[in-house]
């Protein structure tokens, strides 16, 4: 499963600061940031299951951060 957030972050060092942290914490997501999007998206994958996304809603801003969880389009 893999879910996408909207994000506030727009530096590339706090982008790998946090997948750092995401990846120390929730060891079965994979993270990663799309800084050229306009939403700055984070996207995350869960190997083993489902992605809880108040859980990294509220790691990020932990650091500072907002994240909001994009609707599904599909």
């Amino acid at each position: 499963m893999v879910e996408v957030f909207k994000t506030d972050v727009s530096e590339r060092c706090h982008a790998n600061m946090l997948i750092a942290q995401i990846h120390q914490i929730f060891t079965d997501y994979k993270a990663n940031f799309d800084l050229e999007d306009c939403d700055r998206i984070l996207r995350v994958k869960c190997a083993n299951g489902t992605v809880h996304p108040p859980c990294l809603i509220e790691l990020l801003k932990d650091f500072g951060f907002h994240a909001e969880l994009l609707p599904d389009t599909w």
